[in-house]
């Protein structure tokens, strides 16, 4: 198969699809891989190294996407990438297209075969190549929520954990997921006061018995929110429904709520945001401030961490990439039902249901046997 890797076109975006180490791995099956220039410097990667792997470097993008049966990439392409989206050419990136409609339609009007990773579910419901980035994106999320407490800058001026005689700051995560739980854990190390809102009562049970009194976990309901949201000095909202919009479950009176000078980090950004108040931003404009509290709302969070990003990503993507190349697109969605999950456009026509049904637009089943 001919495989192409193009240079992210996202602000802020340094991550990349294929490794030095992914391409050798390709190459030695017996594939073509074709890496557009400076692809991968952001990550540390340079053109010299995916050359001795076996790659074709090529000065345009143009050309990549024209000559691949198979485009792997990190973020969905944008509007400026449109132009390139054909039938004979399928993508492989991560598309959140619940909150994307234009490259919904953009993907269905072109034909082009379009598989979503973040979708890709094993038979134990874990979502092997959404967890390593949720992972970050949690981490991250502490981080930033932590540094935007601080002054300057229009944060309350606390340290998260506090001091003696100075009680920590009251940090609240909504979601108990991969991002939620990574989210939990550092903010625990760094000693804030962490309560956790979650409708999986197994898993707030599992957090009970792992940290008892230093999580506090409540069910959650609308009311549930926005009593532990009032006076809040950091939220995260960490909720997923995969491949659709996520829930606005806070609303502006609940932001208004936590007061001057609170943050709110939200990851759920990608799939559209869980506050009334959320829109997306940028690495290279992070912030704004809406009711006197401080929005950090970034799609692509672990972008700022490009290397470990891709590392992580490229590694848990490689198995699905081989089986791509080595079967054919169609043949391996045909014996991967997990993989097939992940298809969202295909031959013209969008097959993942609850895209379908945040824009409505029309559907048609998924051809091949991997929806449950």
């Amino acid at each position: 198969m001919r495989i192409g890797c193009v240079r992210e076109q996202k602000d802020g975006e340094e991550r990349v699809g294929l490794t030095p180490e992914s391409v050798a791995s390709l190459v030695a099956r017996g594939h073509s891989v074709t890496i557009e220039s400076s692809a991968g410097e952001g990550s540390g990667f340079a053109d010299s190294a995916y050359a001795a792997a076996g790659a074709l470097i090529e000065p345009g993008a143009a050309t990549v996407w024209r000559e691949s049966e198979l485009i792997v990439k990190v973020k969905e392409p944008l509007a400026s990438e449109y132009q390139f989206l054909d039938k004979d050419t399928a993508v492989f990136a991560y598309l959140h297209l619940a909150a994307d409609e234009p490259l919904t339609r953009a993907l269905v009007d072109a034909g082009t075969t379009a598989i979503a990773p973040e979708l890709i579910r094993l038979p134990n419901g874990v979502y092997p190549l959404l967890a390593p980035m949720s992972q970050i994106a949690g981490r991250m999320a502490a981080e930033v929520g932590a540094q935007l407490l601080k002054r300057p800058g229009p944060g309350r001026g606390m340290l998260l954990g506090g001091v003696a005689g100075v009680p920590p700051a009251r940090a609240v995560i909504l979601g108990s997921g991969s991002v939620g739980t990574a989210a939990m854990r550092t903010l625990v190390g760094l000693d804030a006061h962490v309560t956790v809102v979650s409708d999986d009562v197994l898993r707030l049970r599992q957090i009970v018995d792992q940290y008892g009194g230093r999580v506090t976990t409540r069910t959650s309901t609308p009311a549930t929110i926005a009593d532990v949201l009032d006076g809040a000095d950091l939220a995260i909202i960490s909720i997923l429904i995969p491949g659709a919009h996520t829930p606005r479950v806070v609303t502006r009176d609940m932001v208004r709520s936590m007061g001057e000078g609170a943050v709110l980090v939200d990851v759920s950004i990608d799939q559209g945001g869980g506050a009334a108040t959320s829109r997306p931003s940028s690495h290279y404009d992070p912030t704004f401030v809406d009711e006197g509290v401080v929005h950090y709302c970034v799609p692509n969070m672990p972008g700022a961490v490009p290397r470990t990003s891709t590392l992580a990503l490229t590694s848990a993507s490689l198995p699905y990439l081989l089986a791509l190349a080595d079967q054919g697109v169609e043949e391996a969605l045909r014996n991967d039902p997990g993989l097939a999950e992940a298809l969202s456009t295909y031959r013209g026509t969008l097959v993942h249901r609850p895209v379908a049904e945040t824009f409505g637009m029309e559907w048609t089943p998924n051809p091949f046997p991997g929806e449950r």
